[in-house]
């Protein structure tokens, strides 16, 4: 199985090529929206990366598909911007799923 960007810029997108993985850039909804199902019908694929831009423009869509198909797998990455997640937001995630302080 392999991995499948959908990113909002063309530099992210040109990282990942380096590395192997192909893609698309897309900045709409529905551009998004017809990326996910084309790249979800492609039965070679088993992960699907996303710009963690899309996870905050978009984040009905996201979770929506993400509550509707088990497979390929959405993961969010950070772009060449970086994260806008807190730096401690592994830590927070392990608090908030075990319900235990680290």
């Amino acid at each position: 199985m392999k991995m499948y960007l959908i990113s909002d810029n063309v530099d992210t997108l040109t990282g990942m090529r380096l590395a192997g993985v192909d893609g698309i850039v897309v900045h709409e909804r529905e551009e998004l929206r017809g990326a996910i199902e084309t790249a979800m019908n492609d039965k070679t694929v088993g992960v699907i990366l996303l710009t963690e831009k899309f996870g905050r423009e978009f984040p009905d869509l996201i979770d929506e598909i993400k509550l509707g198909r088990t497979m390929p797998l959405l993961i969010e990455i950070p772009d060449r911007h970086g994260t806008g997640r807190k730096k401690d937001f592994i830590t927070s995630y392990v608090n908030e799923a075990i319900g235990l302080k680290l």
